[in-house]
């Protein structure tokens, strides 16, 4: 059984990040933790209550995160992609869980939830890394009781928030930097050079769409994201970045890694946010203060669409 936190800023692709985890067997979802980003903290917040409901999870507690970056303000949010509400305007079209947020924050529940825990746990950001930058600022002493980190963010070669920078970490490159780079936890990074390799398309939705009610659920939240992929890359689908990255957490190797030094451009400019990656072939680099990590580049990509779906229905 594989226990996962998931960290989140939802957002359609978060949906399925949460409904993957939600529906397997094989996990513990013991905490839902949700941040800014894709929308405000109280859209994404009502995005992760309701998906949960879809899945039929009243047991799994959430709780309220950071409404803003570490540092420096956000100068927007993801509306363009996911819709006004996060969720292609179609967040009050799920159902509303009976069981609201936590009293407790999302870094307490965090720790809360890390403390009393009898096995490590796996915990996966997929929004703005500033809960899980907090966290290990305020509570090292339960590092031992994370397994691993799944984060998904950055670009190899470059972003989709600006040329240089991926919007997870261009969103908040303090709490990223923090956590990349100055902690020294196991890290598994997958960044959009894999993730838009594992875009689905119009005949994989289908399938999700007549999979019962939690597919229809799903698929019916796609709309406004749909249209933006479609405009951007000129394809009839979309990429679900985070659920690639669940995946991962619940089927470790699923994916395949390399192993990169790793630095975040926190500097102001055209660069801000940008992940840089020392990928020569040599056993010493000079990016300063970097630290290598394992960096995902590689998958069956028709086996992980398959998992996924396979899995969501």
């Amino acid at each position: 059984m594989t226990r996962l936190i998931i960290d989140t800023d939802p957002g359609v692709d978060d949906a399925f990040a949460i409904a993957l985890a939600a529906r397997s067997a094989d996990v513990d979802l013991l905490a839902v933790t949700t941040v800014f980003g894709n929308v405000g903290l109280e859209s994404t917040t009502r995005n992760a209550l309701r998906v949960l409901a879809l899945c039929g999870r009243e047991d799994v507690p959430v709780a309220v995160g950071a409404a803003r970056p570490l540092v420096h303000p956000q100068a927007s949010e993801g509306k363009a992609a996911h819709g006004e509400d996060g969720l292609s305007g179609q967040a009050d079209s799920l159902p509303v869980r009976m069981r609201g947020v936590e009293p407790l924050p999302a870094v307490a529940l965090m720790a809360k939830v890390l403390r009393e825990s009898p096995e490590p746990v796996t915990l996966v950001p997929i929004g703005p890394l500033t809960n899980v930058a907090l966290l290990l600022a305020t509570h090292p002493e339960l590092k031992p009781k994370i397994d691993r980190l799944v984060i998904m963010g950055g670009g190899l070669t470059g972003g989709n928030t600006t040329a240089a920078a991926e919007f997870n970490l261009w969103s908040d490159p303090e709490a990223a930097h923090r956590v990349l780079v100055e902690e020294s936890l196991p890290t598994v990074l997958v960044p959009i050079d894999l993730t838009y390799r594992c875009r689905v398309e119009a005949d994989w939705l289908a399938k999700l769409a007549v999979s019962g009610p939690v597919g229809t659920g799903l698929e019916g939240l796609t709309a406004t994201y749909r249209a933006h992929y479609s405009a951007l890359m000129g394809f009839d689908g979309l990429v679900i970045h985070d659920a690639v990255a669940v995946a991962e957490a619940i089927s470790p190797g699923i994916l395949s890694t390399e192993r990169f030094p790793v630095q975040v451009e926190t500097a102001f400019g055209p660069s801000r946010g940008a992940l840089v990656a020392d990928k020569r072939l040599r056993t010493q680099n000079d990016l300063h203060n970097a630290r290598a990590i394992d960096v995902a580049t590689d998958t069956d990509v028709d086996g992980l669409r398959a998992f996924i779906l396979d899995r969501l229905s």
